[in-house]
């Protein structure tokens, strides 16, 4: 293969990869969200799609982007990379949770698949990259992705962190600052009025976060 055409096979997989993930975690995917995902401009982002769509990868409806069945498989086996490789950099190079998806991102299109199948079976064949998000079988299958956020936990409600935003530095190193990492048992104490923040309580430290980062943590009941 050609310099060019990996380069173009990559860009492929990164937009794939995008759809995929915005429609697990904040449907539908629209261009918008696209292109913030990715840090292009919308109109970059919509001429790509268009190419995607005459690749029969992708396709528009009334709501958003969808990908065809060809397009999932190919999402699904670059989210699998990616994840398996997250794990590798925390697991077994011992790197810090807000460093990894920028580096995996690198890796995700030079793994192949026996290096895929071998990395699998050193990390444990792992359910969740580190950052709580589900990992594709070998098969394609996914699990669902957590759908309580913690924006939606009442007072008094005692919550485990499931997963948190992969992609952005900034805010996993926020949260990391405050022990919001999966696994993490919080308690919400309170929830101010006028769509304030809430008030969390993490071990023994009490922290107030905006509702909008809140939205997109993921929980599951403690």
């Amino acid at each position: 293969m050609r310099t060019h055409d990996i380069a173009k096979t990559e860009k492929r997989e990164m937009y794939v990869k995008s759809i995929l993930t915005l429609e697990l975690s904040a449907p539908p995917a629209t261009i918008t969200k696209i292109a913030d995902y990715l840090g292009v401009s919308p109109p970059s982002a919509w001429e790509m799609l268009k190419r995607l769509e005459q690749l029969g990868l992708a396709q528009a409806n009334g709501e958003g982007i969808t990908l065809t069945v060809e397009g999932k498989q190919m999402a699904t086996q670059v989210l699998r990379r990616l994840r398996l490789a997250e794990r590798l950099l925390t697991d077994i190079l011992g790197m810090s949770l807000d460093q990894v998806y920028r580096e995996a991102c690198k890796l995700e299109h030079a793994i192949g698949p026996t290096v895929e199948d071998r990395l699998a079976q050193v990390l444990g064949n792992p359910r969740v990259c580190p950052h709580g998000h589900p990992i594709p079988d070998a098969q394609g299958r996914l699990a669902p992705f957590p759908a309580l956020t913690l924006s939606s936990v009442p007072p008094g409600k005692v919550v485990v962190i499931s997963c948190v935003p992969e992609e952005d530095e900034e805010l996993l190193g926020y949260l990391m600052r405050l022990g919001l990492v999966p696994g993490a048992q919080v308690i919400v104490e309170e929830v101010t009025p006028f769509n304030g923040p809430l008030i969390l309580k993490v071990g023994s430290t009490r922290h107030a976060i905006g509702r909008d980062v809140a939205a997109r943590i993921r929980v599951q009941e403690g």
